[in-house]
């Protein structure tokens, strides 16, 4: 039971990082080469949009799991 858990974990990370990714295409889709190499604070905040999808997944995918496995 714990193997399940750590699985729909990681998959959540997983779908999170991706659909993380896919929204960081959209938010930079207007920003030249040359700002996204030299603006730091760009980096720290779009860095971390990522990373809190992907996180966001994991959780998610582990309450679901949780209501759907363990409580029934």
């Amino acid at each position: 039971m714990l193997v399940m858990i750590y699985g729909f974990g990681i998959a959540g990370f997983i779908g999170g990082f991706i659909f993380g990714q896919m929204a960081l295409y959209f938010l930079l889709r207007h920003k030249s080469n040359e700002e996204l190499l030299n603006d730091c604070l760009l980096k720290l905040k779009y860095g971390l949009v990522g990373w809190g999808f992907a996180a966001l997944g994991a959780y998610s995918f582990m309450e679901m799991y949780k209501y759907y496995f363990v409580s029934s």
